[in-house]
């Protein structure tokens, strides 16, 4: 590969903050790296989303025992990307009962796990530094629901739902209704550029008004800092549908013309760099989310399956 993925450049530490949004609920940010959301109920701690590798989820773990020493009894994997659940195993010693996603996250581990575990490892090589205390194997959730569930923590309902497809179509997100606080995995991202390499393109915008519509007065985005206002929300969720939008039109318009992948994605880079590239990891994402939008615009309805082999041969195409 005649030049290195873009986050292989990256591999300074970031700078984590735990943030307190209500006596239940903690969001674990760190500069765009993938966050983590932490509920505590009246008897157990619930964790959305688990972090790359057991070693980073021991920083999580460290934080919530600075608050409350209940055990984690429930892990949510909002979808299928590694970066999000191949930390679970640091989860067992902490009490840890049940790993939850929802049937189509399940279905998407059984079809391309394993694939997409060996992709990610090579994208992100700081975020997987310690790669090597991932137990063999791939994190099976051990309960699974089809469109909505509740899980009380004592008297503390959260709710698990599936809003639509985006990010992936086994997307879910956890909230808590009376306090108004969503964590909404990486169907919305703040300041941070959505990979969209696993998504659909022409679903994504109306699920984020279906989110929009819930008026979330608190958001934990899947990438980004912790939305502290109804306000700060509200501009997460536009900012993310704008994006999505903004790189499917150009797509669009390209295929409308003939043009080749090679010449959209240029053309895309040039035309959403000045709005957009100051967002974290926006050259690493721009790649495979031009090519997975030109996938669905010449009638690729679902993703097709990322491979350590295929990111290689899409970067020396597009970036070579």
């Amino acid at each position: 590969m005649s030049k290195a993925f873009a986050s292989h450049a990256d591999m300074q530490d970031k700078q984590v903050s735990f943030t307190k949004l209500s006596d239940n609920a903690y969001a674990y940010t760190a500069e765009g790296d993938p966050n983590t959301g932490v509920i505590i109920g009246d008897d157990a701690v619930m964790v959305i989303d688990t972090q790359a590798t057991p070693v980073m989820a021991q920083d999580v773990i460290r934080r919530i025992r600075e608050v409350t020493d209940k055990p984690i009894k429930y892990v949510v994997l909002s979808h299928y990307h590694a970066v999000r659940v191949l930390g679970a195993s640091a989860y067992f010693a902490e009490g840890c009962q049940q790993i939850i996603a929802s049937r189509d996250t399940y279905d998407l581990i059984v079809e391309r796990g394993e694939q997409d575990k060996a992709s990610e490892i090579g994208r992100f090589p700081r975020l997987f530094r310690n790669v090597e205390s991932v137990p063999a194997g791939l994190t099976w959730p051990t309960m699974t629901f089809e469109g909505e569930m509740s899980i009380w923590l004592g008297k503390l309902e959260v709710k698990l739902k599936q809003i639509g497809r985006g990010h992936t179509k086994g997307d879910t997100i956890a909230y808590l209704e009376d306090q108004k606080i969503c964590f909404a995995g990486d169907l919305v991202e703040y300041q941070s550029t959505a990979y969209a390499g696993d998504c659909y393109f022409r679903d994504w915008p109306t699920t984020l008004d279906r989110l929009d519509g819930f008026g979330f007065e608190k958001l934990v985005p899947g990438r980004g800092a912790a939305l502290e206002t109804a306000a700060q929300t509200r501009k997460a969720i536009a900012s993310t549908r704008g994006f999505i939008s903004d790189v499917y039109s150009l797509v669009l318009a390209g295929v409308a013309e003939g043009k080749t992948l090679n010449a959209i994605y240029k053309d895309a880079m040039a035309a959403l760099r000045p709005k957009y590239g100051h967002w974290v990891i926006f050259d690493h994402c721009m790649p495979f989310d031009v090519t997975r939008a030109y996938d669905e615009a010449t009638g690729h309805v679902h993703p097709r399956i990322w491979t350590a082999e295929r990111d290689i041969e899409m970067w020396k195409a597009l970036e070579g």
